[in-house]
């Protein structure tokens, strides 16, 4: 591909360079010099024999058909050094780290050197990753020095943990992918980013601009933080809450406009539930069989259905009248109307959702339990 013949070009300047040299050890022989070394009470680095090797060596391992592993030489002259935007100054001994290998000797590339490369051809200014990677950066700082290049701001955050405070091996495998098929809109990951391993409040904005305004490393603790996925939903369900029809129009069912949208949005955790609610007012609905009691208060309001001002605001002109009619109130006036009308317990406000229905469908709705 394009990017192998990029990275092969760098690795080619590196190892002419005398940054990058080939290692023929094999797997068995690195775990056996890594036991005696710790055995030793010494760190596990490698050792460096491979420079050792002469012309001839490398020859007769050639011919016997051992191939190269390839190592990145670090410079053990001076110590690597960077401010870290979150964790601060940063200081390593290169002396203590092995040259990391960056190419396995069936010619793959590992992650190390293709990142930087990449960093450095898309001229990318700023890295913010986990803090399990801090000795990778050190590396790559020696990497991109031994490029030429001006390296990339580096921001290492504390680790995520899971609701109940502990790593999860789900949560290290969650992506983009499970928040998109959960209905989880976009901004609210991005608005949870933002404030996650911070002291800050996570708050559900549908406009990225504020948390670019606001965001600042220097809030970004090295405590753990913590990703509750409860949490994400609740913020994704507050910004769908505030959307304007025009930003979910071509995501909803087709006839539904905006005094439909208007109506259920407070209702919705996903965009998607909203075809939910469009059934229930276009119907058919499968309400739940009435008692005898409420059978009778039903086939009177169907005749108070018909015959209130459609044109004001109904709902409150049709349980008026019911109210007075009968002495009914509180969740005996309201919850058999809901439920014959929607065929739920809960919804949408009433005064909204009962003119979408309309008068013809509240009136055929209320009836058909009437015996």
């Amino acid at each position: 591909s394009e990017r192998f013949a990029l990275y092969q070009a760098r690795f080619d300047a590196l190892v002419a360079a005398g940054r990058i040299y080939p290692a023929y050890e094999t797997a068995q022989e690195l775990d056996l010099k890594r036991k005696v070394q710790l055995g030793r009470g010494l760190p596990p680095v490698y050792d460096r024999a491979a420079l050792a090797l002469i012309d001839a060596d490398r020859e007769r391992l050639a011919a016997e058909g051992v191939m190269p592993h390839w190592r990145f030489r670090l410079d053990h002259d001076r110590p690597i050094e960077w401010d870290d935007r979150v964790r601060g100054p940063q200081r390593f001994d290169p002396a203590t780290m092995s040259d990391p290998v960056v190419r396995r000797a069936d010619g793959s590339w590992l992650y190390m050197l293709p990142s930087a490369i990449d960093d450095v051809e898309m001229a990318v200014t700023d890295v913010v990753r986990g803090e399990d990677h801090v000795s990778n950066t050190a590396l790559q700082l020696q990497m991109f020095d031994a490029m030429g290049a001006t390296p990339p701001r580096f921001a290492h955050a504390a680790l995520l943990t899971g609701a109940e405070g502990k790593l999860s091996k789900r949560l290290g495998s969650l992506g983009v992918d499970h928040f998109r098929e959960e209905g989880i809109e976009p901004q609210a990951v991005v608005a949870l980013l933002a404030r996650l391993g911070t002291s800050d409040p996570v708050e559900p904005l549908g406009d990225r601009a504020p948390l670019v305004e606001g965001f600042d490393f220097s809030r970004f603790g090295r405590a753990p933080a913590r990703f509750d996925e409860g949490e994400l939903a609740q913020v994704s369900a507050r910004i769908i809450h505030a959307l304007p029809f025009a930003a979910v129009a071509d995501r909803l069912p087709v006839g539904m406009d905006e005094g439909a949208w208007d109506a259920v949005r407070p209702n919705l955790a996903r965009v998607a539930e909203a075809a939910d609610w469009w059934r229930v007012i276009e119907g058919p609905i499968d309400a739940p069989t009435p008692d005898d009691d409420d059978r009778a208060y039903l086939a009177l309001a169907a005749a108070q259905a018909a015959a209130i001002d459609w044109d004001g605001d109904p709902w409150p002109a049709l349980t008026g009248a019911l109210k007075e009619a009968t002495g009914r109130k509180g969740k005996a006036l309201f919850l058999p109307l809901r439920r014959a009308l929607t065929g739920l317990d809960h919804g949408p406000d009433m005064v909204r959702l009962l003119p979408l229905i309309g008068r013809a469908r509240t009136v055929e709705r209320l009836q058909s339990h009437h015996v």
